[in-house]
């Protein structure tokens, strides 16, 4: 039961989710605002976009304690702490990843864009909600939960940095940050299938399913960006990633689902040979 009222504007909503601390409160929430959304549309009359004054970070719960990347104590993947490493890191992302896509509409409701980027992301959110859900039923069913674990501190930067640059925006969370776990989860899966953990494996076959179609609307609004203003978009790519992204793209990629994605091997293989490492 959803006792916060729904706001009655789009950016409105983005802004209250990213309000909200508590994990599966902001996720269930967020999943009421969709569907809000969803309906409004059906019937004719789409929620207005209105306006927000978004944080400048999101709502955090009290736990997990929040470490620079390097401190994150590191577990043996096949191990059972290590699974449990593993899903509460994913639960992580999944969470930041809610909040990635709410920000996206409440700082860009002002950009003139089609109806449809906003359906897209609204749609991304609400399967980044059920994604961190999943994980977190994972966590559960193994006697953990999220917060029991420190997590990594630094994933809000793409979101600081490019807050007013939504063609940054777009090239650096769901066309790197997004498309590097289409590269990474099927090694995940192949973990909990050695441990015969089925039920991680099919929250994680969910995921890896749906972050594909993610990464695709990035790839759709960055080239439809690219487009309107006349830009090519192997060069603005290139350009953004230099500018915005603090680290390497590392090999191996996942090329099959990359494409899949809209994001052929010359925008991101110049960059694993250019980026430091």
């Amino acid at each position: 039961m959803i006792n916060t009222p729904i706001p009655d504007t789009l950016a409105g909503c983005a802004e209250a989710v990213l309000r909200s601390p508590e994990g599966r409160g902001k996720t269930a929430f967020a999943q009421a605002c969709a569907q809000a959304w969803r309906d409004s549309r059906a019937a004719g009359t789409p929620m207005p976009l209105g306006t927000a004054s978004p944080p400048d970070h999101p709502a955090r719960p009290d736990q997990p304690v929040l470490l620079s990347p390097r401190d994150v104590p590191k577990r043996k993947p096949g191990s059972p702490a290590g699974r449990i490493a593993l899903l509460h890191a994913v639960a992580h992302i999944e969470l930041n990843a809610v909040d990635l896509h709410w920000d996206i509409i409440a700082r860009f409701t002002q950009t003139p864009m089609p109806m449809g980027f906003y359906d897209d992301w609204v749609q991304a959110a609400d399967e980044e909600a059920k994604h961190f859900n999943l994980v977190c039923d994972c966590l559960e069913r193994l006697g953990s939960h999220y917060g029991a674990l420190p997590a990594h501190a630094g994933m809000w930067r793409a979101a600081e940095d490019t807050a007013e640059d939504l063609m940054g925006r777009l090239a650096v969370v769901p066309m790197v940050l997004e498309a590097r776990g289409l590269d990474v989860t099927p090694g995940m899966i192949s973990i909990f299938e050695k441990a015969k953990d089925t039920e991680s494996v099919e929250a994680l076959k969910v995921i890896y399913a749906e972050e594909v179609h993610h990464v695709a609307y990035g790839s759709k609004w960055f080239h439809f960006l690219c487009g309107r203003d006349n830009i090519d978009p192997k060069e603005a790519f290139h350009s953004l990633v230099k500018r915005y992204f603090h680290g390497a793209l590392k090999p191996p990629f996942n090329e099959e689902k990359r494409a899949e994605a809209g994001i052929p091997p010359d925008f991101y293989w110049p960059l694993a040979d250019e980026l430091p490492r």
